[in-house]
């Protein structure tokens, strides 16, 4: 098949004008004409990440996070970006990215997924597709009433975690919690809007934890990767089953960083 129908199939399901003003997805590399067999996918589009794709021979990569966001004047080995844009063109390989418009329609109901959330609302509209709000995060009920320290062992589980950062009194109730992946620190107000009792998100600083708590909200930073590498297995499994004829792989697992 050509690059252009896959592009078509994720621009359809996940729409470019939903994305932020800010935001850069689509294909960003590549020739929409070329064929493609073997789907690479990953959350970043770093170095190491390349030369996995091309040990694996794949000829299309679609990550999460855009590798470029603004204007670019040159390109050449002399930085990382450029040396990366040059081993796309000299393999082949085609680049696509999903970022905010994924979030907004796919990985929101994703992550509340992976928390065990019911009776799910939308945490921060940004507009309205097919009747329905649509937006970044959701809020909705636990399981079962439990404490804050039971609610960070279920996330540290449930994403398969090394380690969560814990903010407020771990033996604290919960019965409520809001959910947005990546960082989210931008939405803690609509977080105490909703009147949740914990929120779990990633790149909370000093400061922001400790205001955060002393406002009535708990927060289980779950880390940026942690919370949004799911990414890749949820693409996975939707393009075998639209494009089984494709060979779908994703980058292996790794936290970029590592607790001692």
């Amino acid at each position: 098949m050509k690059v252009k129908e896959l592009t078509d199939w994720l621009g359809g399901n996940f729409p470019a004008a939903v994305a932020e003003d800010w935001d850069n997805v689509g294909l960003l590399t590549g020739d929409d004409e070329s064929e493609v067999k073997h789907v690479f996918l990953a959350l970043d589009l770093t170095e190491a990440v390349l030369d996995e794709a091309i040990r694996a021979d794949a000829d299309m990569i679609v990550t999460h996070h855009p590798m470029i966001f603004s204007g670019i004047k040159k390109i050449n080995n002399h930085s990382f970006t450029g040396r990366k844009i040059i081993s796309l063109v000299r393999h082949g390989i085609s680049y696509y990215a999903m970022h905010t418009n994924y979030d907004i329609l796919g990985m929101a109901d994703l992550s509340a997924r992976y928390l065990e959330l019911s009776d799910t609302k939308v945490l921060c509209a940004t507009g309205e597709k097919d009747g329905e709000t649509i937006g970044f995060g959701r809020v909705g009920n636990l399981p079962c009433e439990m404490t804050l320290k039971e609610y960070a062992l279920l996330v540290k589980k449930n994403l398969k975690l090394s380690d969560v950062k814990v903010y407020g009194n771990l033996e604290q109730t919960v019965k409520t919690a809001a959910v947005c992946t990546g960082s989210g620190k931008s939405m803690i107000q609509d977080v105490l809007a909703a009147g949740a009792d914990v929120y779990v998100t990633g790149d909370i600083d000093h400061h922001t934890g400790i205001d955060t708590v002393a406002q009535g909200l708990a927060i289980i930073d779950a880390g940026h990767y942690g919370t949004e590498y799911i990414f890749m297995e949820d693409m996975k499994e939707r393009l075998a089953k639209a494009f089984p004829e494709l060979t779908v792989s994703c980058a292996k697992v790794r936290s970029p960083y590592t607790i001692l």
